[in-house]
């Protein structure tokens, strides 16, 4: 059996469906899903290093939350705030992790360190490979601020919106990842 919504939600704006949802209708909360799934999902493979599963689980993870806030949303715009949720999870899950690869770094020596990180060089066989290893090699803010304004296209006020830093703060540090990922992918001019 196929499931339609009607007609009806689907001219929705996002924050009228945020309103609805508020209100627990779980037919607007299943076409928010549908307008923001694939987004999300493809934001979190992005940031997970292409982890279908872990992605899955932090899509689910985020409408989770979506539901649990659904009445403290207040008429915000709804795509930030959901980015919003969605970004948090990733920056815990990096917390996460850095506590995590600190443990495994003092456990493991230097040498097995140094292994570790040669394993991590730079496939320069194509300019996506490369430059999706130099994304994955950022630290977590500069890749988080990539993702959302280069890769999800959000506009510059959104972004700083969701990462709660000044426009002018964002457009400063994307001048900067920039211009650093074009010093290290200058042998790729000529591509």
């Amino acid at each position: 059996m196929i499931f339609r919504l009607p007609t009806s939600l689907k001219r929705c704006s996002d924050g009228e469906l945020m309103q609805r949802v508020s209100r627990d209708d779980s037919r607007a909360f299943e076409e928010l899903y549908h307008r923001y799934a694939r987004r999300l999902l493809h934001f979190f493979r992005r940031m997970l290093g292409d982890d279908k599963e872990t992605a899955a689980d932090f899509l689910q993870d985020t409408f989770l939350r979506v539901w649990s806030a659904r009445r403290t949303f207040r008429g915000y715009d709804a795509e930030t705030w959901i980015f919003t949720l969605a970004y948090n999870l990733i920056r815990n899950e990096f917390r996460h992790r850095e506590v995590h690869d600190a443990y495994v770094w003092q456990a493991s020596g230097e040498d097995e360190a140094a292994d570790s990180l040669a394993e991590l060089r730079i496939d320069a066989a194509t300019f996506d490979t490369a430059l999706s290893s130099l994304l994955s090699a950022l630290p977590p803010e500069p890749r988080l601020l990539f993702a959302l304004r280069y890769e999800e296209d959000l506009p510059t006020k959104q972004v700083a919106d969701i990462l709660g830093i000044p426009p002018a703060t964002v457009r400063s540090r994307c001048h900067r990842l920039l211009s650093e990922l074009r010093k290290k992918l200058c042998q790729y001019e000529n591509l």
